[in-house]
């Protein structure tokens, strides 16, 4: 699938706010032109009428249109700098100018922009039918869930097709909550600590987004992993300290976005030295070796960087980190000693 597809599937644009962005009308068609990579190229996007997004990218020092970074297989470590840059391009375009739209129903849209504007996450299909469900990412638990279902499934006399909204609520809340319109025992979840909201309008979408909001905060764990560096292979330092996007090899699907990254340097430094979050999972590869393996990398955001006679090894030691051989967690010793220096 082409990376506009991708991106834009399940999306309505808004004109209005395609001219509010930037683009040029002309003939019917909204174009707009950025320039990437260190002004080496250029991205030329058009919305024609109907809303479809075309793409290209034009390399300046030939002024002609550069395609290798669209190939899935084999690609090297430029062809993914000029995708994850063109992609970043789309993708800021889509979150400006374009509205999600997954669902029959207004209110279930809006829901989901809403989610989107809050949380960044958009739905999953996990059933491959209607029912979309929102995850959050950092720790791989479900906050909501839109399903369609037949009212008469919540309320015998009703016969009609509706969207509901299920989340999960304090029990006490939910006991209060399913006397009062629009709110039902939770259909197809545990009538405990779930409940179901009707999306028809019968409630304020700020009301909802409460109740989303609550529920989100039953998901929301952020865990913390030292990863071991050796600068036999690189100069580390100097990446950290001057590449950006830094991708880094991802050891394993249980970090997430928002995870805290400690990067620990072996010799000569034998220390933790730079404090990262985690800001994009499961990237394809730069490095042909790993491609071939079907190994993975993360983007990471330095936070923080630390002396390298701070935490040392034998300091890290006394705090209870015996080995770093590969992906680790950390210590409570070490995370409170790592709060109180980052104060």
């Amino acid at each position: 699938m082409e990376f506009e597809n991708e991106i834009f599937s399940k999306k309505k644009v808004s004109f209005e706010k395609l001219v509010q962005y930037g683009f040029k009308k002309e003939n019917n068609k909204y174009t707009i032109e950025k320039v990437f990579m260190n002004s080496e190229f250029k991205a030329v996007i058009t919305v024609n009428e109907e809303g479809k997004v075309i793409g290209k990218v034009i390399d300046l020092n030939f002024n002609d249109e550069y395609t290798n970074f669209r190939l899935q297989e084999q690609i090297g470590e430029f062809a993914y700098k000029v995708r994850h840059e063109y992609k970043e391009i789309l993708l800021d375009i889509a979150k400006n100018c374009f509205e999600n739209e997954f669902f029959k129903y207004s209110q279930a849209n809006r829901i989901t922009n809403l989610i989107y504007e809050k949380y960044n996450d958009l739905p999953i299909f996990p059933w491959d039918d209607e029912n979309g469900v929102f995850k959050n990412l950092k720790s791989d638990k479900w906050y909501g869930i839109i399903m369609s279902i037949n009212k008469n499934k919540l309320e015998k006399k009703e016969n009609k097709e509706v969207e509901v909204l299920n989340v999960k609520l304090d029990k006490d809340e939910i006991t209060d909550l399913v006397s009062k319109e629009g709110y039902y025992r939770a259909y197809h979840m545990n009538k405990t600590y779930w409940i179901t909201i009707v999306l028809d309008d019968t409630l304020s979408d700020a009301e909802i987004m409460d109740k989303i909001i609550k529920s989100h905060k039953y998901t929301e764990t952020i865990n913390e992993w030292i990863l071991p560096a050796n600068t036999k292979y690189f100069d580390i330092i100097n990446y950290m300290e001057n590449i950006r996007p830094v991708l880094w090899k991802q050891p394993n699907k249980k970090i997430n976005v928002g995870d805290m990254v400690y990067i620990y340097i072996g010799m000569p430094y034998s220390a933790l030295m730079y404090r990262c979050e985690v800001i994009k999972v499961n990237l394809p590869s730069t490095y042909p070796g790993r491609q071939k393996k079907n190994l993975n990398e993360m983007e990471l955001e330095v936070i923080n960087r630390y002396d390298k006679n701070l935490f040392t090894f034998k300091r890290l030691n006394e705090l209870g980190i015996k080995a770093i051989r590969g992906p680790r967690t950390i210590t409570e010793a070490l995370k409170k000693e790592i709060e109180n220096n980052d104060k």
